[in-house]
């Protein structure tokens, strides 16, 4: 959609429409849906520093594929009771803590906490 001007374009079809309108002339299609949806943001596997309990890599999994880290820790948790699997999933978490970046830390928990200062009166 065009910004300012007397005219929008269609998203599906790209043929010039009424300003404000919500649902194309010449095709039909719903114009606030395609701007509600806007640019896919691209994922990247990345382990995770909020739901770490190792290396964060079974939490950056699931956050990954939209899901919980218990599922997947359950997973790999199987995956290594299962025989014949001991050593290819510690290999393959190993190599994922190495290969895997680390995401950055979020501002909410980077944000240090205030310590008491040292001349402050405790109560008793």
């Amino acid at each position: 959609m065009r910004e300012g001007g007397g005219a929008m374009t269609c998203c599906n079809c790209h043929v010039d429409i009424a300003e404000g309108s919500s649902y194309c002339c010449s095709c039909g299609a719903n114009q606030s849906a395609f701007a509600a949806a806007g640019p896919k943001a691209s994922k990247r596997l990345m382990r995770s520093t909020v739901d770490s309990r190792i290396a964060g890599v079974c939490g950056g999994v699931a956050e990954y594929l939209d899901t919980d880290s218990t599922i997947v820790r359950l997973i790999w948790v199987l995956a290594v009771l299962f025989p014949g699997t001991l050593l290819p999933a510690f290999v393959g978490y190993f190599l994922a803590w190495i290969i895997v970046p680390r995401a950055p830390v979020p501002a909410s928990a980077s944000a240090p906490q205030a310590a008491p200062s040292a001349g402050s009166a405790q109560p008793a």
